[in-house]
């Protein structure tokens, strides 16, 4: 551990946010980034624990402590190599990726966590902005085609390394753009679709096709797909909604999530949607049910749309602000 002390010198430090006024008039990310100085002190705040909890609460099992210690000695280079080992994608889950690396942190106990999330989006783009991560085509090539079928975050996470084991790797999508949720789910402000569309670009480098507005089972029949390939790799998300059985709940001006937001990225990515399918809160009062990062994205979404007002609804009870004696670690329901 390069800092014994860091944990205790410093304190916890989010990139600044761009002023209310300015973010809400655009759907431009709103973090900013850290100095040189500010990133290392947060890399020093990793106690590099014996035990540690970090990569339990890492869905990847992302090396935590390793990049943390690299970040503070400044060698960015070698904290992305580490990051790389694990994560095939850590600009998209330095931004968007709910952290229970950091509910897990020890750190926790008596302190704020280590920032681990924003130390994996700074990581990211310095590894970008100084051409450490480039297009990796395989050397050699396998002969053998697989399908891979949707391009959200595990379709093409399946796409990436599937292609450089040397396997020659299609993409189908259903939709008109590449990235599932990534795409169409989740709001420019919080990932913008630059960044999804660098990687993708990164990925046709390598050799992996997209084929966009291909239904696989509709379009293509799977049958079809199986004669011209050796493999399929199934990889469609969820777009079932969970639907709320009241009454009036077939009302004109009730929508759901996935309506909604997909609807306004399009537009973003220059999409034309008629007149009358347009779902849109300017000048309207909006009620939000759920209080999720789904009704966070409805919400600022909202807000940029230029509701009059916007109200959000949450099931559960409102969390403590400091952590109680009797929950000494994240425990706090969510169900």
């Amino acid at each position: 551990m390069g800092k014994p002390t860091g944990f205790q010198e410093f304190v916890r430090l989010t990139p600044g946010r761009r002023p209310v006024q300015e973010r809400t008039n655009d759907y431009d990310e709103y973090y900013q980034r850290w100095s040189d100085q500010q990133a290392k002190e947060q890399g020093s705040r990793c106690m590099d624990c014996a035990v540690p909890f970090c990569h339990m609460g890492c869905p990847l099992g992302n090396v935590i402590p390793e990049f943390n210690h690299q970040v503070y000695l400044g060698d960015w280079e070698q904290a992305l190599r580490v990051l790389l080992s694990t994560n095939n994608f850590p600009e998209f889950t330095g931004r968007i990726c709910p952290a229970p690396c950091e509910a897990s942190c020890v750190l926790n106990i008596n302190a704020d966590p280590v920032t681990i999330e924003h130390i994996e989006k700074e990581i990211s783009e310095r590894g970008f902005e100084n051409g450490w991560i480039k297009a990796e085509p395989p050397l050699v090539r396998t002969g053998k085609k697989v399908a891979v079928v949707g391009s959200g975050p595990a379709g093409l996470a399946a796409a990436q390394q599937l292609n450089r084991a040397g396997h020659s790797v299609t993409v189908f999508e259903r939709d008109s753009h590449v990235g599932g949720l990534l795409a169409l789910g989740i709001p420019d402000f919080k990932l913008s679709k630059d960044v999804v569309r660098r990687r993708v670009g990164l990925m046709e480098e390598e050799g992996v096709v997209f084929l966009t507005g291909v239904n696989v089972g509709v379009d293509r029949s799977v049958d079809d797909i199986r004669k011209e390939f050796h493999a399929i790799c199934l990889t469609g998300g969820s777009t079932e909604a969970r639907d709320l059985p009241v009454p009036g709940r077939e009302l004109l001006g009730i929508h759901m999530a996935m309506e909604y937001l997909p609807q306004q990225n399009k537009l973003l990515a220059g999409e034309t949607i008629p007149p009358g399918q347009r779902i849109n809160a300017e000048g309207k009062r909006v009620v939000i049910l759920g209080g999720g990062d789904t009704g966070a994205d409805c919400l600022g979404t909202a807000h940029r749309q230029g509701a009059e007002l916007v109200h959000q609804f949450e099931l559960l009870s409102e969390p403590p602000i400091e952590r109680v004696s009797d929950n000494p670690w994240p425990e706090w329901p969510t169900y």
